[in-house]
């Protein structure tokens, strides 16, 4: 018999209580957890996870699970239930890097040695062990489970060779192919499915996905645009799969022609009220390629719609069931958005942050990739510009997308504008591993001398020295000097001192 939850909690610490409910939350308790701890890291610079893991791993007495009345003495980790232990490990995952591994490895220890374990719990067991060093001698699954998913891909791509994801299982991964694999803290891209392995990137965007969506997609995936490319298929792709206009109705069928010209009618309308009955027709979307979705938002003329239309608008594409695909909601924001938020001049008008914040809120890496990215890179991206953009950043983003955004700055040129955004990143304390830290510190090197007498420049560097000082290494350390040695600002000073206190 499980013990009553309750009575789990016994013998920890107040915030370590905080932690456990936001773990036992159900399929949301990761990304509870992660809003839980970046809280207590904010309210406390010495709130650690060390006596946490410690006191999971500490043993109990319980009564045996056959109610024969029975005691057995058990460590307290095991006493939860499986969806604890699965949120557990996703988030031990995810901020490692704040982690000692010596407080990790035996919680490790411990989950594998109980019988009967889930099999989803011995995976993410792995995946830790593979993160710390510890397991990168044995593939992540049986020879007869790679050899099920090299016959299982063969028939998906239809030829004898094995390609995509079905690589990653074929032969135990060296430290060089390690570097290449996606870490779940830097992408924001993967999604929540049925028996995925975390539970945190949960757009819900991708799920029962149309066949000739999931399709196109997978094939983009499989010529390589993956985490590394950062960018959407569709903005390289968008031109090819575009017929020419006076072609672009004939591209329709003759039912999502029909579906064309009603939402045409009803937004030339303007109607200041959508019924129910105005919002089924954008159902259409959601059993549209990518090339059709391109067709209706270029003959609509999405970018040229009034402002006063996109609250409206967006609320009937919020409301569609089951949620759009990532390639489709990539497509329409940056039809609906993008060339509204680069002509901006002014500060947003409240019928365009309201489009921007919902659609971002449900739609995260979309937006990452067809809206953020795009305004970062443009030439003459202003105040306008960054104001939205760190409104997105605070109260829309969660740490995995501020993390996507942070990287998505090191793929264009800096400006001013552009420091302000990063700042805004690093002051809401994104979750940045080991790699990621030496990403934005080559970054910082690189770009530096084109801001000696920036403040803006200045005030980013400080804070990220005092508040991602734990992961400055001896080759951050000698690289950062050299640039700071350069800095002609009043914070020189401050900024030679915050380094020279790192240990």
């Amino acid at each position: 018999m499980r013990p009553d939850p309750a009575m789990l909690l016994d013998g920890f610490d107040g915030q370590s209580k905080l932690l456990l409910r936001a773990l036992m939350s159900g399929t949301s308790g990761t990304r509870r957890a992660l809003t839980v701890f970046q809280r207590l890291r904010r309210a406390s610079s010495n709130f650690s996870l060390g006596s946490f893991v410690e006191t999971l791993c500490r043993d109990k007495i319980s009564c045996l699970e056959d109610e024969s009345g029975q005691l057995e003495i058990k460590p307290i980790v095991w006493l939860f239930p499986t969806s604890f232990r699965q949120n557990l490990l996703s988030f031990l995952y995810l901020v490692q890097p704040h982690l000692p591994e010596s407080a990790v490895l035996p919680l490790l220890k411990c989950l594998v040695q109980e019988t009967g374990t889930s099999p989803w719990v011995t995976a993410l067991v792995k995946q830790l062990e593979v993160r710390s060093g510890t397991h990168r001698e044995q593939p992540l699954c049986t020879n007869r489970c790679t050899q099920r998913l090299k016959e299982l891909s063969k028939r998906l791509v239809g030829s004898g060779e094995v390609r995509g994801w079905a690589t990653y299982f074929s032969s135990p991964r060296t430290s060089s192919e390690l570097k290449d694999v996606p870490d779940v803290s830097e992408l924001g891209t993967q999604r929540k499915r049925r028996g995925s392995f975390i539970h945190l990137d949960s757009d819900s965007e991708e799920t029962q996905q149309h066949s000739k969506r999931r399709k196109t997609e997978d094939e983009c995936a499989d010529k390589g645009e993956g985490v590394k490319a950062m960018m959407p298929v569709v903005t390289e792709s968008v031109p090819a799969l575009i017929p020419p206009p006076e072609k672009a109705c004939e591209a329709l069928p003759e039912d999502m022609k029909v579906s064309y010209l009603q939402i045409k009618e009803l937004l030339q309308s303007q109607a200041d009220v959508w019924d129910q009955n105005a919002t089924n027709l954008f159902k259409v979307l959601n059993n549209c390629d990518l090339r059709q979705v391109e067709v209706f938002c270029t003959r609509l003329k999405f970018p040229e719609l009034p402002e006063h239309i996109l609250p409206k608008l967006c609320g009937s594409l919020l409301s569609l069931s089951p949620d759009l695909s990532y390639s489709t909601a990539t497509s329409l924001i940056r039809h609906l958005l993008l060339e509204k938020v680069l002509a901006l001049s002014e500060p947003a008008s409240r019928c365009l942050v309201m489009a921007v914040t919902s659609l971002c809120d449900r739609y995260p890496r979309s937006t990452c990739h067809a809206l953020i990215g795009p305004v970062l890179d443009d030439k003459n991206i202003g105040s306008p510009q960054v104001e939205l953009l760190n409104r997105l950043i605070e109260g829309c983003l969660e740490s995995h997308y501020k993390l996507l955004v942070l990287q998505l700055t090191f793929k264009v040129e800096w400006s001013e504008a552009v420091l302000s955004i990063i700042h805004s990143l690093l002051d809401s304390e994104p979750f940045l591993n080991a790699d990621v830290f030496t990403q934005f510190t080559e970054q910082l090197v690189t770009q530096g001398p084109s801001f000696t007498k920036s403040v803006k420049f200045a005030k980013m560097m400080f804070t990220a020295l005092t508040k991602y000082g734990s992961l400055v290494n001896a080759a951050h350390k000698h690289s950062l000097s050299a640039c700071l040695m350069s800095n002609e600002t009043f914070l020189k000073k401050s900024l030679l001192s915050a380094l020279k206190r790192i240990t």
